[in-house]
């Protein structure tokens, strides 16, 4: 017989019926979210580094700009892969918890690969490794978004998302810097900066496999197509319509296409723009620069969490998204501390586009959540579009600066979406139905006077025979 230990850590869970973990209260949902914001942190540690690399390969292999894009192309180009085929067919089959871990040893193994590549100088080499990370942050995106959304009250869920989001910000920020000091200060000692680079890649691979085993043995809530079905019902009277027709989620996949291949040709060539712009002619400082920017990044997104809790988040999705437009414009046009300014204040205003985009397009999938979670979490392959376009199309200008109307277009093509989900009742009426929603809400008088009946130990009771062994 097995151990208890293992019986009780089981992964296997099925969607065919309720935990009741779509209902958890705020307190409930702690721990859990917690834990996967961590992940949030770990995928913007990886992005941010990416961002730096581009240049330092640029200095240190002699290759081209539109070349460097590589990196981008196999970093977000592996997206769809997990989020549409291993990925999703894991959460659809076996779960979250699983598709954690799945996601984490990938992430530890591309890391892994990375070093002989580093070592040999190998470019195609660190390309596929990227390639391996890429699948493995992948997949953590393809659970970790539609989880953080759907774990805890709906009325919060793109406070939610967008709170955890913001610790991926942190991690960009952190990102650049190290990079700054354990790269680019080694001028002239190439040797150094690959194998500093290569103990940054062995430290992530250990603390990654370390967490995939914390996740094995955490008690996470499972939340099941059933939990999701009864979500949508009890939230809006809408009836949820059959896959092909979820045109909104469609509209949001494209949306959050575009808008993720602008910011990620903004980042990955914010170091060339800075020094070509005239701010900089010093890649260190540059990507120090790049960590303000990230910074500003960060700072938008807890920002916009203060923001969603006074305003309906469909506006404040509206006004940042019309910012980045406005605010790429002049770094097209202007040079040194302006225009670098001008992409400062475009990096606070992408700040919650991507987590608000998951959060509003998986409104009222009921149980097709995990599958359209898939399609926009897909769609992130869009950094792997546009940068080589923005990169070919600097080569081509011999000018980064005025490549930064590729970005400027995709964020017009975004836009579409926030005019939709603010001014088109089909849109607007769900979001906003899921906004109203009192599912895992108590007050604090109930939570007195009921203690027993609706506090831990009722849910606790109530659960009991229901809950998912993991």
């Amino acid at each position: 017989m097995a151990p208890k230990w293992l019986k009780k850590n089981q992964l296997k869970s099925t969607n065919a019926s309720r935990t009741n973990a779509a209902e958890l209260t705020l307190r409930q949902s702690i721990y859990p979210l917690m834990l996967v914001t961590i992940l949030f942190f770990l995928w913007g540690f990886s992005y941010g580094l990416l961002d730096t690399l581009n240049k330092h390969f640029q200095n240190t292999l002699g290759i081209t700009r539109a070349r460097s894009s590589g990196l981008q192309a196999a970093y977000f180009g592996a997206y769809p892969l997990a989020s549409l085929g291993h990925a999703n067919w894991l959460l659809r089959h076996y779960g979250y918890k699983v598709t954690f871990i799945w996601g984490l040893t990938l992430y530890g193994v591309g890391a892994l690969v990375a070093w002989p590549c580093l070592v040999h100088r190998s470019f195609g080499g660190f390309c596929a490794a990227i390639f391996i990370i890429g699948n493995g942050l992948g997949s953590l995106e393809t659970a970790a978004n539609p989880y953080i959304t759907v774990c805890g009250p709906p009325r919060y869920s793109e406070i939610r998302i967008n709170l955890s989001q913001a610790f991926n910000g942190i991690g960009t920020v952190l990102a650049p810097v190290i990079g700054s000091y354990a790269i680019f200060n080694h001028v002239g000692d190439d040797a150094k900066a690959l194998q500093n680079t290569q103990w940054i890649y062995l430290a992530i691979a250990c603390f990654v496999f370390v967490l995939a085993v914390v996740f094995y043995f955490s008690p996470i809530p499972e939340i099941t197509d059933a939990d999701m079905e009864f979500q949508a019902a009890e939230a809006s009277s809408a009836v949820v319509q059959p896959f092909r027709k979820q045109y909104k989620l469609f509209h949001a996949t494209f949306a959050q296409f575009c808008y993720t291949g602008a910011q990620v040709a903004i980042a990955g060539y914010f170091i060339n723009y800075v020094t070509e712009a005239g701010a900089t002619s010093d890649s260190a400082v540059g990507s120090r620069y790049l960590a303000g920017a990230q910074g500003c990044f960060a700072l938008g997104r807890f920002a916009g969490v203060v923001l969603m809790k006074f305003i309906r988040p469909r506006w404040v999705f509206l006004v940042y998204l019309a910012m980045c437009i406005v605010f790429i414009i002049p770094a097209v046009t202007e040079r040194g501390n302006t225009g670098m300014a001008m992409l400062f204040i475009v990096l606070f205003f992408e700040s919650i586009i991507f987590p608000t985009i998951v959060a509003l397009g998986m409104r009222g999938l009921g149980k097709y959540s995990k599958r359209g979670s898939g399609f926009i979490v897909g769609a992130v392959c869009g950094g792997a579009v546009v940068p080589p376009i923005l990169g070919a199309s600097a080569d081509a200008m011999k000018s980064t600066p005025k490549a930064m109307v590729v970005p400027m277009c995709f964020f017009i093509m975004a836009f579409s979406y926030a005019i939709c989900v603010n001014f088109v009742p089909a849109y607007r009426d769900v979001a906003d139905s899921f906004s109203e929603a009192k599912i895992g809400l108590q007050t604090s008088d109930e939570e007195v006077g009921n203690s027993h009946a609706v506090g831990d130990k009722g849910v606790s009771e109530q659960t009991e025979t229901k809950e998912v062994k993991l």
